[in-house]
């Protein structure tokens, strides 16, 4: 991978561990709640959260990178 002004603005868009630990931290609480329900209803309400969540993660990262980027 090159080191250009690219590749620092995603290094520091990726480096927010505030982001990426929360985001982890509700995945796993979701995954936790839904398997102690234990129903497909639950699963299915799980995997819309957390596919909500990553894009919600996703955008935001994208945002930083902007941000961060020199054009």
């Amino acid at each position: 991978m090159a080191d250009g002004p690219g590749t620092a603005a995603l290094s520091a868009a990726l480096g927010d561990w505030r982001r990426n630990i929360g985001a982890l931290l509700f995945a796993v609480a979701v995954l936790a709640l839904a398997a102690a329900i234990g129903t497909r209803v639950a699963y299915y309400t799980a995997l819309l959260l957390l596919f909500a969540t990553w894009m919600a993660w996703f955008v935001l990262a994208c945002i930083e990178w902007i941000r961060h980027a020199e054009f």
